[in-house]
């Protein structure tokens, strides 16, 4: 029997429900919080990769509508005169190749321009993979911005799974993929590409099986700086396998 003046509380916890929900169900969580600095180490001499799309500035990645020309005006298509005088190739509308639930894989590269995420620790909704030529590791991935692909020796692809966690995936953030989601791969079969889900319900790119990272010390397009480090992180090939190892690299302190 309740005396007067006394009161009684109920306190629903509703902590964690959030992160009851699947892969894909909800948006990635916020990273906003997480200030990671960029550590200017060593390199090779890699060139960089001055394919992708240079700029960086976006919130999140998308699909940009390219400025006309005069190769894409109906004039010069019609009558195949463009600037060089010369038929103006068409480009190749890349189809759906593969679905897992709400990602959607390509047959091949967008036909417009895709700018990524400027922070590696944030996941886009389109991604855009492609096969990189190196002279010391041989053929890699990177992101459209041209940045280096990694896969790790402790993790699995049969069945996918990632484990880097916590101050591991700090080191090395894993390339997120955001609900609903499009990946265009270039030099990569579209079959071999999927995601996982990871322990913090947030989804991972996958190569055949074999989720991929970014490097936090890697500044710029083209760095390598991840290779070989411990002996079981490597640049990720086409197929998902492990790139050729440097001699002396990375650098070991004394």
């Amino acid at each position: 029997m309740m005396t007067p003046g006394t009161k009684t509380i109920i306190v629903v916890t509703l902590a964690g429900l959030t992160g009851l929900a699947g892969c894909g169900s909800q948006k990635a969580p916020s990273t906003d919080a997480i200030q990671l600095p960029i550590a200017l180490t060593r390199s090779p001499d890699a060139p960089p990769n001055t394919d992708g799309p240079g700029d960086l500035t976006g919130a999140d990645a998308s699909e940009a509508t390219p400025s006309p020309s005069a190769s894409d005006s109906p004039n010069a298509s019609a009558t195949g005169q463009g600037s060089g005088g010369g038929e103006t190739a068409p480009d190749v509308t890349p189809t759906v190749a593969k679905t897992q639930r709400w990602v959607k894989i390509f047959s091949g590269p967008s036909t417009t321009d895709i700018k990524p995420n400027a922070d590696k620790t944030k996941g886009s909704h389109t991604v855009e993979l492609n096969a990189t030529d190196n002279a010391q590791i041989g053929t890699y991935v990177t992101d459209g911005a041209g940045r280096t692909l990694y896969r790790f020796d402790n993790d699995t692809n049969k069945p996918p799974k990632s484990n880097c966690n916590g101050s591991c995936a700090t080191a090395w953030p894993p390339l997120l993929i955001k609900s609903p989601g499009k990946i265009f791969p270039s030099g990569i079969d579209p079959k071999l590409i999927g995601y996982v889900e990871r322990a913090d319900h947030t989804c991972q790119v996958t190569i055949n099986g074999w989720p991929v990272y970014y490097f936090i010390a890697d500044a710029k397009p083209g760095d390598i700086n991840g290779q070989g480090i411990n002996g079981k992180w490597f640049a990720v090939s086409p197929t998902g396998g492990k790139t050729k190892a440097i001699p002396g690299f990375p650098l070991k302190n004394n």
